[in-house]
């Protein structure tokens, strides 16, 4: 690879990196102030462009139809909620899935897609581990 495409890769790759390392570190200094879901529309940015244009309105969708509050009210199956709440595990790979996914591990890509993030209004989303986690918490 040149050097030159290695050194664009890496200078679109250092804001993903540091976006996350910042989204960690807010996690456990979040105030009770500011809980609440993840993924939340207010804060999506409507100038970039993404191939998967209608994840941000089913977002908001999903907010104004009632269904993120019942979800995090209903369901206590976290032992500690810091940032991520019941609703984000719920949301998060159904839009992995509107987004030609085909399987957790896909997440990752999500996660380091900053514009995707924007779409979403969010800082981070479960990494594939964590929703792994998740997923094993049922059974069929």
């Amino acid at each position: 690879m040149k050097r030159s495409i290695a050194r664009r890769l890496a200078h679109r790759k250092r804001p993903i990196k540091q976006r996350l390392a910042l989204a960690n570190r807010e996690k456990y200094q979040r105030s009770a102030a500011a809980a609440g879901p993840v993924l939340d529309p207010p804060g999506m940015n409507r100038v970039r462009g993404i191939a998967y244009g209608g994840v941000g309105p089913l977002v908001t969708l999903a907010h104004e139809v009632g269904l993120v509050e019942p979800t995090d009210r209903g369901w206590h199956l976290m032992v500690i909620r810091v940032t991520i709440y019941e609703s984000d595990h719920v949301l998060n790979p159904a839009l992995n899935a509107l987004c030609d996914a085909t399987c957790l591990q896909d997440l990752e890509r999500r996660r380091n897609d900053a514009v995707f993030l924007d779409g979403v209004g969010t800082k981070a989303i479960p990494d594939p581990t964590t929703a792994g986690d998740w997923c094993r918490l049922f059974d069929a």
